[in-house]
């Protein structure tokens, strides 16, 4: 209760500060809560927002680094740097975050989960992260939010400019990036191409085949990471507003990690985009657009090249397991300016799924297409969100989502919001089939979310609260032997809060969540927390511009968890700092220096694998200014 006031008390302070001279300020406009652009100001989701100049200024390794301690997220890796990472975004299962790299979705066919640890970070120029029930505007997945990822770009009318940076650190860290960025009167390109690699940590600690849990095996070793990156993007927009663009992003390397079958990973991942926007007619805008996803796994035991079985001992072989999967996407979408202030979307989406593996799936392809509509209306300082959507899945037939956004702007800039929507998560392949063949017929999980929220931005400040008590019917989970199994209910309640500021040369960030993800099926399970979702997680971010200099640091901390749905395996809270500092050169050049987890503090997100202790990094950025 203490917690719950002196938060309560913090951001009431925050909402109160105002400062003189309020500098003039452009609006950031958001594009991922309703697939349109709205200014973040009119937004009604919660939405939180970063953008390419605070990478930078927080010196991130990996996209993991940024996401840590927003509202809502939780993370859990199993190890260090490259290791599988999941995210649980306001307690919903991982594969309940719906994750779009520039429009196009993400994710593996057979688990349903983006490779976040393979994200290059120094190719991303903003990431929007959207927070409840989005399946009325994206269909499935989206129960616990969207977090869209946007790739750097160039600008038109932009001389050539190359971007370049290199990074060493502990654990033999090495990564580089470089890139060239321009544009003409009508277009604008982008090429980029890096790499990172550390010796790494040993993943999964000793004890762990004792306990039957982690990894089940004793690998006492360093396990590596190396991966590479590129990307091109490009677009051009003619006199009367019509605008073709395309992007592609890819992602390959060696993850060593340890276990009993085969310890080396190789992975690559791959999205590619079009998109053409033309106005149809006064007042009606019309885009079509593609894209694809790629994801391909293929398993080795000790190193690419090798097996150790018992009958080819030593023998030169191709990989011991693999895992294709290939989702195709398309658009079609329609805005309508109906009158001053409203807007009325409507559409159709079209995908389709297919995987290839060592491993038996009965199925191993489906097709999806969901017609939708969003109408969005402002009314004074009345301001109305209305969607509906209709899915047809050729695996699990038809899904109707639907939700409803109301808010009311107060003469001194501060909103209240409420809402109330639905969504559903399709069983991925690996729900059905993996690992026996036989289909274990899960239903489709199920949920509905009400909430209230309240923000304003006062002065220089920003700041935002939400409540919500979000219930899933069906939840997927796993009994005893491993199997999937649907649980009857779960339910989450929470509350979270972010604020921030830009004001005389400091920048500041505050996160907070606060939530109760609990079963509340009938049995012996009832009321336990779902797994590896911490009740309780925060983020300070704070920076301060001395002259040439920018210093700063942040703290990231998190309650205490479960590893298992029993709740028998606790995985301790904890709290880490970091601390940065930025010589500003001059206004292209920068050398940047990073302390992580400074107290050197040893913690586990899942149980048995180790996380990075205190680590430091060195780096040199060519970053022009635009």
């Amino acid at each position: 209760m203490r917690k719950t006031l002196l938060a309560t008390a913090l951001l009431s302070t925050i909402a109160t500060a105002h400062a003189a001279d309020v500098p003039d300020r452009l609006d950031p406009v958001v594009v991922t809560a309703s697939r349109f652009a709205t200014p973040l100001d009119e937004v009604l989701a919660p939405v939180t927002v970063i953008a390419r100049e605070d990478i930078e200024r927080l010196q991130p390794l990996d996209v993991q680094d940024l996401l840590a301690g927003l509202p809502g997220v939780a993370l859990s890796s199993t190890g260090g740097l490259g290791q599988q990472t999941s995210l649980f975004m306001r307690g919903t299962n991982s594969s309940h975050t719906l994750v779009l790299v520039d429009g196009v979705r993400v994710g593996t066919v057979g688990a349903g989960l983006p490779a976040y640890e393979q994200l290059p970070v120094e190719q991303i120029d903003r990431i929007e992260v959207v927070r409840g029930p989005r399946s009325a505007v994206y269909g499935s997945d989206a129960i616990g939010g969207v977090i869209q990822i946007f790739t750097r770009h160039g600008d038109m009318g932009q001389a050539p400019a190359p971007t370049f940076s290199l990074t060493g650190g502990s654990h033999g860290y090495a990564a580089g990036q470089a890139g060239l960025s321009g544009g003409t009167t009508h277009g604008w390109y982008n090429a980029s191409l890096g790499g990172q690699y550390t010796s790494g940590i040993n993943a999964c600690r000793v004890g762990a085949a004792a306990a039957f849990a982690g990894c089940f095996t004793d690998e006492p070793d360093r396990d590596a990471y190396r991966t590479y990156n590129g990307a091109l993007s490009g677009g051009y927009r003619w006199d009367d507003g019509t605008e073709l663009t395309g992007s592609w992003l890819r992602s390959k390397g060696d993850i060593d990690y340890d276990g009993d079958f085969q310890n080396v990973t190789r992975r690559s991942q791959q999205v590619a985009g079009a998109k053409l926007a033309f106005d149809a007619t006064t007042g009606w805008r019309m885009s079509l657009s593609v894209g694809q996803n790629q994801d391909r796994a293929d398993n080795y035991l000790d190193g690419p090249d090798k097996t150790l079985d018992a009958v080819n001992y030593g023998v030169d072989r191709a990989r011991v397991g693999y895992l294709y999967s290939k989702r195709n996407q398309a658009s079609w979408q329609n805005d309508f300016t109906l009158a001053a202030n409203q807007v009325l979307t409507a559409g159709v989406d079209y995908q389709q799924e297919k995987l290839e593996s060592d491993t038996a799936y009965l199925a191993d392809s489906r097709n999806n297409t969901g017609a939708f509509a969003l109408y969005r209306g402002v009314y004074g300082p009345h301001e109305l969100e209305l969607s509906a959507r209709h899915e047809h899945n050729t695996q699990f037939g038809n899904h109707t989502t639907g939700s409803a956004a109301y808010g009311f702007r107060f003469g001194n800039g501060m909103k209240v919001t409420a809402s109330y929507g639905t969504a559903f998560h399709a069983p991925t392949f690996n729900d059905e089939f993996y690992p026996y063949g036989a289909p274990v017929n899960l239903d489709p999980e199920r949920s509905r979310t009400a909430e209230l929220g309240l923000s304003a931005r006062p002065g220089v400040w920003s700041w935002a609260v939400s409540a919500y008590t979000t219930e899933v019917d069906d939840l997927i989970g796993f009994d005893a032997n491993f199997l999937p199994i649907n649980v009857s209910k779960a339910r989450i309640r929470g509350l979270e809060g972010q604020a921030g500021a830009d004001v005389d040369g400091w920048h500041l960030r505050g996160y907070l969540t606060f939530q109760q993800p609990e079963n509340r099926d009938t049995g012996a399970q009832k009321d336990n927390l779902l797994a590896r979702r911490p009740r309780r997680i925060g983020r300070v971010d704070i920076d301060k511009d001395l002259g040439a200099f920018t210093l700063g640091g942040s703290m990231n901390a998190a309650g205490y968890s479960y590893d298992d749905a029993a709740n028998t395996r606790r995985l301790g809270g904890y709290a880490t700092a970091d601390l940065r500092v930025t010589w500003h050169v001059d206004a292209d050049w920068s050398v940047q220096a990073r302390v992580a987890n400074v107290a050197d503090k040893r913690y586990e997100t899942a149980a048995y694998y180790n996380q990075l202790g205190r680590t430091c990094y060195l780096t040199l950025r060519y970053s022009p200014m635009r």
